[in-house]
């Protein structure tokens, strides 16, 4: 199976969905949602992207090189290419948000593969998915 991103996928244990709403090389820009206290599982890095947050309802609470950032509806935060990031929303209301990977690279069919292991539920109990399945 192969998820259309258009369509959106959910990862039911972390609480995030994605939807794709554009890609070029460019970026790969896509819907966060993120229900209460939902999270990203893991601290990452992206080398050779930067990833820009567009907050438009909810509050981000992100790590950025081990500095804390809090952003607010109408707030953009910029993770600069290189930068070890991670991101959660620790309010009790939904956070929303659209996201820009810059250049957009691979991350289309990097995105398929995570939305199709994550609809299969091929993830850790944390929501993690199966890294070397990708």
């Amino acid at each position: 199976m192969t998820v259309n991103l258009y369509n959106g996928f959910t990862n039911h244990i972390t609480g995030e969905s994605f939807r794709c709403i554009g890609y070029d090389k460019d970026a790969f820009v896509f819907e966060w949602t993120v229900q209460p206290y939902g999270y990203i599982p893991f601290e990452h890095i992206h080398l050779n992207q930067e990833e820009v947050f567009h907050i438009k309802k909810g509050e981000l609470k992100i790590s950025i090189d081990g500095e804390t950032y809090i952003g607010k509806a109408g707030d953009t935060i910029t993770v600069p290419k290189g930068k070890r990031h991670i991101a959660i929303n620790n309010k009790p209301e939904k956070l929303n948000c659209v996201v820009e990977y810059k250049p957009g690279l691979d991350n289309y069919p990097f995105f398929q593969c995570f939305g199709d292991l994550t609809i299969d539920k091929d993830t850790d109990k944390k929501g993690e998915i199966n890294i070397p399945k990708m």
